[in-house]
């Protein structure tokens, strides 16, 4: 059972109140949730790479959340162009690979995702991440996880023709809303926004909607955009 403190937390992670939800946890409850809030915290702000990091070694370095997180951290670096290291892509890919093979189904479905992303990403291998993209959905769709169907949808949609592209971002936007995930919800509707032709009234009110969150969250990413 889930404590009420891990699960003011994970409330709070979903608000994007990152900093809230690691002072709720302290620094020795729930390890594993306070790494994952902490890498979250990096990639959403760009900011406590330093904190992430040793949130995630405080872990079993063996363990599949560990080995998924490691590989978050070195992909978000090459991502983002922060602080990168010569083996990060390496790296990013070995741990996503431990991790699939070694995860529960959840877990080793994040990890092909994760690798996908760092394929279509990084490698700019679509040919490579399209047959991760959908191993990772039909673990997310059978297992009614809304939350993880919005990640890959979101990065499976720039492949799709425009019409079904639309309609998975919109989908992905739906699903984040749902379920109050707001920082991911505000990226959705901005990613949408991207998408949709200049002019278009719905992409004007996207662009009004999400700007004041991305800046009340922090969300450095979004922030960069014009």
């Amino acid at each position: 059972m889930i404590s009420n403190t891990a699960y003011m937390a994970s409330r709070l992670h979903l608000l994007g109140e990152w900093d809230a939800a690691l002072a709720v946890l302290g620094p020795d409850a729930a390890p594993e949730l306070r790494a994952e809030i902490a890498v979250d915290r990096w990639f959403f702000r760009m900011q406590n790479h330093a904190e992430a990091e040793e949130a995630v070694s405080a872990l079993d370095p063996a363990s599949p959340i560990a080995q998924l997180l490691t590989g978050r951290l070195a992909y978000s670096r090459l991502l983002f162009r922060r602080d990168t290291r010569a083996d990060d892509r390496a790296a990013a890919e070995a741990a996503y690979r431990a991790t699939a093979e070694d995860g529960d189904e959840i877990l080793s479905a994040w990890a092909e995702y994760h690798w996908a992303v760092l394929l279509d990403n990084i490698d700019e291998d679509a040919v490579g991440a399209l047959p991760r993209y959908e191993t990772a959905l039909k673990v997310a769709t059978k297992s009614g996880d809304g939350l993880f169907e919005s990640y890959i949808i979101r990065h499976l949609a720039p492949h799709k023709e425009p019409v079904e592209r639309l309609a998975m971002l919109r989908r992905s936007l739906h699903l984040r809303a749902a379920l109050g995930a707001r920082p991911q919800t505000i990226a959705a509707q901005a990613l949408l926004a991207e998408y949709l032709p200049e002019g278009d009234p719905e992409r004007a009110e996207l662009l009004r909607i999400f700007r004041p969150g991305a800046e009340e969250l922090h969300i450095a990413w979004l922030l960069f955009e014009d």
